[in-house]
């Protein structure tokens, strides 16, 4: 039977629902337990939202002060030791997951199985490959600890109501000294973290400048919504590149999503194609976009998203 350790994403004493929607990857498994490892200075507050997981057998702790931030190259050598006895250790195909578990599969000896989107049995895995284009069957050594990022946007967050217990643990690791943390560049904000959010607006290369941006952040605050963008809109400098969304961005999959200005090149559509309701505003009729989108609104963003915003109001 197999046995699967989850390892828990987490910032600033939150837990990230990408760990719940690991959970669900997990379950499909039908395994014997799952486990999820939470490693931080103080874990504690992290660990409790774990437990609460519905389907999770207990959770680990590995509490020490070099896990305040998260270097890959600190806590994989961790993740490899505390993964004795487990048949999978899967984590989260978000920046966080794929920064680490690369390091994880290293050390274990093993080749990762990345974004899981299916699974077929306990070592045979469905994954997009092509921009999502098309769909691969891949088949994991049953000899050996298999090693997996879980695409978030395919899996739904598993249920809370879980009491799992919570327990520390121990690791004899030697954690490296050449990579160390200098600091942290990131935008404050209390919009809903983008690859979690249930509706995210996106803008473009058509919305024509970062000043012109403001519209979508209005849009996106009187719906509560999440802000993205296109690559075209970050290349140009518009907005930082956290927002991006697409092949090279982030994979999302909310509830509803609106392309504001957005053309719809395939690398961006790879990123939304498992949204529940798109929205699509743009000038060109023809436009890719409109190829996918449930909902189309031709015509100028700039007088569209006021309307818009005054319907919401």
């Amino acid at each position: 039977m197999s046995k699967v350790l989850i390892v828990a994403e987490h910032l600033d004493g939150k837990l990230n629902a990408s760990t719940a929607k690991c959970v669900s990857a997990a379950q499909a498994l039908k395994p014997e337990s799952i486990d999820i490892v939470v490693l931080a200075a103080d874990p504690a507050a992290v660990a409790a939202a774990a437990a609460q997981i519905a389907g999770v057998g207990k959770v680990l702790t590995i509490a020490n002060a070099a896990n305040a931030n998260a270097i890959a190259q600190v806590l994989a050598p961790q993740v490899a030791k505390a993964a004795a006895g487990y048949t999978h250790v899967f984590g989260p195909s978000t920046t966080f997951g794929k920064d680490l578990m690369p390091c994880v599969a290293a050390l274990l000896g093993v080749a990762q199985v990345s974004d899981v989107m299916a699974v077929e049995s306990s070592h045979t895995f469905k994954r997009p490959i092509y921009a999502g284009n098309a769909i691969i069957t891949v088949e994991a050594p049953s000899d050996h600890t298999v090693v997996a990022t879980v695409r978030t946007a395919s899996w739904p967050e598993a249920a809370k109501g879980g009491g799992a217990a919570v327990e520390p643990l121990t690791v004899d690791a030697s954690l490296p000294g050449h990579t160390r943390y200098v600091g942290l560049a990131a935008g404050k904000s209390d919009r809903p973290d983008l690859q979690s959010a249930r509706r995210v607006v996106s803008g473009g290369r058509g919305v024509g400048s970062a000043e012109n941006f403001k519209i979508v952040y209005d849009l996106a605050d009187k719906l509560g919504a999440a802000v993205g963008a296109s690559r075209a809109a970050v290349d140009a400098g518009y907005v930082p590149n956290e927002l991006q969304v697409g092949q090279t961005g982030k994979i999302i999959a909310p509830e509803l999503y609106i392309a504001v200005g957005i053309s719809g090149a395939i690398q961006h559509l790879t990123g939304i194609k498992d949204a529940g309701t798109i929205v699509a505003i743009n000038k060109d009729g023809d436009a890719p976009i409109f190829e996918i989108a449930d909902i189309g609104l031709v015509g100028d963003l700039f007088a569209l998203l006021p309307e818009l915003s005054k319907a919401i109001d």
